[in-house]
């Protein structure tokens, strides 16, 4: 972050500092569906459900989000590869458009993106675990906030989940997603029929629906956006990432479209627009008490594993963005006898546990976190997307081992579906998303104060 953006990097910079080459087709591919696949697909189905009425536009809209995802990360691909660092979107803003539009960046990821995507993993884990132990209507709340509390408290005192248990987490997604699959067949295999229509019963469509229903689409498909930072460490530069790309996004697409097809198995259209909690109901019907507690315990379990990631990284992110700010020096500090940056993680936790409150008092939960940070992450992503044309242009002798395929054409699509995703994230205005943009707006106007 000290450096000077307005300069242009020499190309053998880009080399020296970039990561060993290690990685196998396989290898990346594992991680980009780890990257991608988290509790996300457990919940935001319903909604999806919601704006659609028949079962084809449902599953083309997940086909079409699994390719709007692809073309995203083939863009971030080349990016990442051109300018190796963990920094990921925050160096690609910064050399595109300079250091303060970055800094304004990583408040919306502290402010919004981080902080309300734990709020809305909370939410996700207490929706589930209300199907076990449901004493009202704040329970989901309640539970979300138990959560957030333990695992700040956790990192805190400097303990943190190791590579091998977050993938072992990985893996008890996966084993869900598999669960809910096997569940539709054996009831499928029983001759029981979906407990409602495969067509919504009433309403109309209109010209937004199909918009809204992608911005849980793609919610549900967020995490590419790391996975295409891998780019700087295949073996093969230049055809390894794309094969790891496209074959991990395949899986993600081929994994999201089996699993609604067995919420729409079970459930139907409308069962499953009406539903909170979707895989505990279809193990429920297929295995009963036993198959709901499963699939509850595997969500939970994902849920915890992704907010802790978030807190973990999101803490890191903010206590960096502190350091290069005036007036932030608490959140910059770190506590060298724990090993963590203390302030910013006790900023994010009570953040969080903020909005929890704040979905609970609007009656949405889940979905008015979705309508909170939605505009926030398109707008932020749309700059992302238009940032590889403009750093071809600004920076055209660093080398580019990977280079984005159909350019321009690739990018332009994508950043044009960041604009349409990012107007179908405010064509409802909902109280969700003026909040969120509101929160943004004052930390523009907090950057307008900060030195150069």
């Amino acid at each position: 972050m000290q450096e000077a953006v307005g300069e242009a990097p020499a190309a053998q910079d880009a080399t020296q500092v970039a990561p060993r080459r290690h990685l196998g087709v396989r290898h990346a591919m594992a991680v980009c569906v780890g990257m991608v696949i988290g509790a996300g697909i457990f919940r935001t189905s319903p909604n999806v459900a919601q704006s659609v009425m028949s079962a084809r536009t449902l599953f083309a809209a997940w086909g079409l989000g699994g390719v709007l995802s692809l073309l995203g990360a083939l863009c971030f691909a080349e990016m990442a590869a051109a300018f190796p660092h963990a920094g990921g979107d925050y160096t690609f803003l910064s050399r595109a458009y300079g250091r303060r539009l970055a800094l304004f960046f990583a408040w919306s990821r502290f402010s919004v993106i981080h902080t309300g995507s734990m709020a809305l993993l909370a939410f996700v884990c207490g929706d589930y675990l209300a199907q076990l132990a449901n004493f009202g209507p704040w329970s989901s709340s309640v539970f979300g906030v138990i959560t957030i509390v333990v695992l700040t408290w956790v990192n805190l005192r400097g303990i943190h989940l190791g590579l091998g248990t977050q993938i072992g987490f990985m893996v008890l997604v996966l084993f869900g997603l598999g669960s809910v699959v096997v569940a539709a067949v054996w009831v499928a295999a029983h001759g029981a029929s979906p407990q409602t229509s495969l067509s919504a019963s009433a309403g109309s469509e209109d010209h937004t629906a199909f918009g809204t229903a992608m911005v849980f689409v793609l919610l549900a498909y967020g995490g590419w956006s790391d996975a295409a930072t891998l780019s700087s460490e295949m073996r093969d530069e230049r055809r390894g990432i794309v094969l790891a790309l496209v074959g991990g996004m395949s899986i993600v697409a081929a994994l999201y479209l089996a699993v609604n097809w067995g919420y729409l198995r079970v459930l139907g259209l409308d069962g499953l627009a009406r539903s909170e909690a979707p895989a505990a109901e279809v193990m429920r019907a297929a295995f009963g008490k036993p198959g709901e507690v499963l699939i509850v315990f595997t969500v939970t379990i994902a849920a915890v594993s992704i907010m802790n990631a978030l807190l973990i990284v999101g803490a890191r992110t903010t206590f960096a963005a502190a350091r290069d700010l005036a007036g932030f020096t608490r959140l910059g500090s770190w506590d060298v006898a724990r090993g963590t940056p203390a302030h910013a993680m006790l900023a994010m936790g009570a953040v969080a546990i903020l909005l929890i409150g704040f979905g609970t008092v609007t009656r949405g939960g889940f979905s008015t976190m979705v309508d909170y940070l939605a505009p926030v992450f398109w707008f932020f992503l749309s700059l992302s997307a238009l940032a590889v044309v403009v750093l071809r242009v600004r920076y055209p002798d660093v080398p580019r081992p990977f280079r984005v395929p159909g350019y321009p054409l690739t990018p332009i699509l994508f950043f044009l579906s960041c604009l349409y995703t990012l107007y179908a994230s405010l064509a409802y205005v909902q109280i969700g998303a003026l909040v969120g943009v509101a929160v943004l707006s004052l930390g523009g106007v907090l950057l307008l104060f900060q030195r150069k």
